[in-house]
């Protein structure tokens, strides 16, 4: 006997939204304690890797002249100590902020704290310059993992408003956490053993991924088509031609390596927009480059490497010199710095509604070009002990002032990403900015370090970091969506 058919109920609201919702939308949290934790643990973990991340990026800050005598480094090469992580980060943000879209923000995230684990460990064992400046560039490769793929596990844990502002603007503040914390790190342990605060780092970067692998949910939104290696390659080769040209230009800019490096560079990145243009799944939207907010947050995070990551990464080794510091008197007034851009970046988070991250990013660029102009003629040759008073009385201040702004730059670079690109392409956006900023820091290094040993000394590399922060400032506040 056939059965009578039973109406089927009728679907709620919530339901035809739950069948309609785009790919890329996150899962409703599952039931259990696992999943009450999820947002918090989500920002915990990232916040933490992005944290030891930036930490293992400025520790040589500090520790430089220990590292080149232990390694035996010529002047030529020291460069090579900073710049090394940046190369890293620089050639592979784009890349893995595009993969990890595509297949996995959870996976390559994880991929890229065992890998900083493991890195840094082997730096450890460096005895030569260029085998640690090899362990540095994989460490930036690893770091690059990180911070592209944190900001889009955000996204995809933490629904657009007032929810991902806030945790936006703790992930900005724990950039500032790192780069306060690893100077410090370096300069206490290193006075031991300059290998000790990486062996450090490679623990804490482990334990991060043991402690990711079992809080994190996966989260992607994958497109059409192949991975786009041929511009992963011609991106690659160009950031790595063009770094290398900086980096050697110290030596003199008109030698013809630095020359023919900045040829290959210029014709591999005409390569990678051609090849972008068919790629079916592009490491990054040409048309993006349409939009005035995307410009404004690839500007801020390049002039953000150029003015301020290039001077301060190279200032502790000038309060070496000037005021005949040690390596962990320079870490802590570089504390005092990163420390106040760290706080500020926390708090930051009450301005948005109120102010438009671009106004934010231009407030701190102004501010630390005001601060850094205030040091001019300080740091320019050793003061004996009794003009070394006057200078802290305009160095303390300054690092105060150019910390806030460097808080604001932190706080809003973040947001800026995210805001500028689709929710789907939370992680390419990330890499972009993350690719402008590291490129400039390298860029900002290798120029700083340049005209600090010139005639032009200490006070021209302040000069061009205070052109270049107002050149931002007015870069920023011009790039606004048309209405």
């Amino acid at each position: 006997m056939a059965q009578p058919v039973r109406p089927r109920p009728a679907r709620s609201a919530s339901a035809h939204q739950a069948r309609d919702a785009p790919p890329h939308a996150p899962a409703r949290p599952r039931s259990g304690p696992r999943a009450a934790l999820r947002p918090g643990a989500t920002l915990a973990t990232t916040a933490t890797a992005t944290a030891v991340a930036l930490m293992n990026y400025t520790s040589p800050m500090t520790t430089v002249p220990g590292i080149s005598a232990a390694l035996a480094t010529p002047a030529s090469g020291r460069a090579w100590l900073l710049n090394g992580a940046p190369l890293g980060l620089a050639v592979f943000l784009l890349i893995v902020g595009s993969l990890a879209d595509d297949y996995g923000r959870r996976r390559l995230f994880l991929i890229g704290t065992l890998a900083l684990g493991l890195t840094t460990g082997l730096g450890t064992f460096a005895t030569t310059t260029l085998a640690f400046t090899l362990a540095r560039v994989a460490q930036g490769a690893a770091s690059a993992a990180i911070l592209a793929a944190s900001l889009g596990l955000l996204v995809g844990a933490f629904p657009a408003g007032a929810a991902r502002i806030r945790a936006t603007g703790i992930w900005g503040a724990f950039v500032s956490a790192g780069i306060a914390l690893g100077p410090l790190l370096a300069g206490s342990l290193g006075s031991v053993d300059w290998r000790l605060p990486y062996a450090v780092l490679a623990v804490a970067a482990l334990l991060t991924a043991v402690f990711a692998f079992r809080t994190l949910d996966e989260s992607r939104a994958p497109r059409d088509g192949r991975p786009d290696l041929a511009g992963a390659a011609a991106l690659g080769l160009a950031m790595t031609a063009l770094l290398t040209a900086l980096t050697l230009g110290r030596d003199g800019w008109l030698r013809a390596p630095v020359g023919l490096l900045l040829i290959a560079a210029v014709a591999l990145a005409a390569a990678f927009v051609a090849v972008e243009r068919r790629a079916a799944a592009p490491l990054i939207d040409l048309s993006l480059l349409r939009s005035r907010l995307f410009l404004a947050s690839s500007a801020g995070g390049l002039f953000t490497g150029l003015s301020v990551i290039g001077l301060f990464s190279c200032l502790p080794t000038l309060l070496q010199q000037a005021l005949d510091m040690s390596a962990l008197a320079s870490a802590w007034l570089l504390l005092l710095w990163s420390g106040t851009a760290f706080v500020v970046a926390l708090q930051a988070r009450r301005l948005a509604g109120r102010v438009a991250a671009r106004h934010q990013l231009a407030a701190g660029f102004v501010l630390h070009a005001v601060a850094v102009l205030s040091l001019l003629g300080t740091l320019d040759t050793a003061h004996p002990a009794h003009i070394a008073a006057s200078v802290w009385l305009r160095l303390l201040p300054a690092l105060v002032v150019s910390g806030v702004g460097s808080g604001l730059l932190n706080a809003a670079l973040p947001r800026l990403a995210v805001e500028s690109v689709p929710p789907e392409r939370a992680a390419m956006g990330s890499g972009a900015n993350n690719t402008a900023r590291y490129i400039g820091s390298s860029a900002g290094v290798a120029l700083t370090i340049a005209i600090a040993t010139t005639d032009s000394g200490t006070d021209g590399a302040l000069l061009l970091s205070v052109g270049l922060a107002l050149l931002a400032t007015v870069s920023v506040l011009s790039l606004r969506e048309r209405r």
